[in-house]
């Protein structure tokens, strides 16, 4: 089986401020959005009345540029971090 390595499965590299939340090196970008998750899980970042919104701590303030984004905007935001 050949190992995929178009689309999210590209490797991409995190920029340094996005690197601080997933780690350094180059990463499938579903690797990323998989370690932003279980960072914003583990800080108990998500908004207790919205699930859907991700109150941003410091690292993560850097990386969205606000305090707040939804799930669904937060993909824009780390493309903006990726190369």
């Amino acid at each position: 089986m050949a190992t995929k390595t178009g689309g999210i499965h590209k490797p991409v590299t995190p920029s340094a401020d996005l690197a601080a939340v997933v780690g350094p090196g180059a990463m499938p970008r579903s690797e990323i959005v998989s370690k932003l998750w279980a960072y914003i899980k583990s800080n108990n970042l998500q908004d207790s009345k919205d699930k859907r919104q991700i109150n941003a701590d410091a690292k993560l303030e850097k990386v969205f540029g606000k305090k707040s984004v939804s799930m669904f905007e937060m993909n824009k935001h780390v493309s903006a971090h990726v190369k």
